[in-house]
């Protein structure tokens, strides 16, 4: 089962993700976990990523896809994987989608987490205050504003595939502000008819 999760940060992706893994033994690729194994490793694409990402720029859309086919040959991901953090841009999924086809692979699902975005800065700013409270340090993607920025962010680059993924039947929505055992039954049966 190949899967791609979307939704704004704080949606809940990595909880669900999470539990996925879990509960049907298929691996969750990030895209950040994937680049900095393949520098640790040194593989030929792992030695072109640490280039670049020692000069300071950002990892080219050509080596994410590089390092993603060769990760998804491992013997963990037979059986399937979820993508986290990755396609981040339409230009991404149709990467993503080339690289599939040439595998004689095809996504299983492309689930979207919809929620309100004025509940989830909501959220953000409670969990800070319970941080607080706790007398524990706020985690730096917790910031309030910092978060709004990262809305702005996906608003701009990621929710654009939605309709990437809507116009070949393969999108899949659920209500995210639903509990989380709502959510995760919600997901289960979408996967549960792939």
């Amino acid at each position: 089962m190949r899967v791609v999760f979307l939704g704004p940060p704080g949606a809940g992706k990595g909880t669900q993700a999470e539990r996925i893994v879990n509960e049907r033994k298929i691996p969750q690729l990030s895209t950040g976990d994937m680049l900095r194994g393949a520098v640790a490793a040194g593989t030929p694409v792992g030695l072109q990523a640490k280039a670049v990402m020692e000069s300071g720029g950002l990892v080219s859309d050509d080596i994410v896809v590089a390092i993603i086919s060769d990760r998804i040959e491992e013997a963990d991901c037979q059986n399937g994987f979820i993508l986290d953090g990755f396609p981040r841009t339409v230009a991404q999924a149709e990467a993503l989608d080339g690289l599939l086809k040439e595998k004689n692979l095809k996504l299983d699902a492309v689930i979207e987490l919809v929620v309100d975005e004025g509940a989830l800065i909501s959220r953000i700013e409670k969990r800070v205050q319970e941080t607080i409270a706790a007398g524990k340090p706020v985690r730096k993607d917790d910031d309030p504003e910092a978060f709004k920025q990262r809305l702005v962010v996906y608003r701009e680059q990621t929710a654009p595939l939605s309709d990437f993924y809507a116009k070949s039947d393969r999108l899949k929505t659920v209500d995210g502000m639903m509990s989380i055992n709502e959510v995760a039954q919600a997901i289960d049966a979408l996967l549960d008819a792939v």
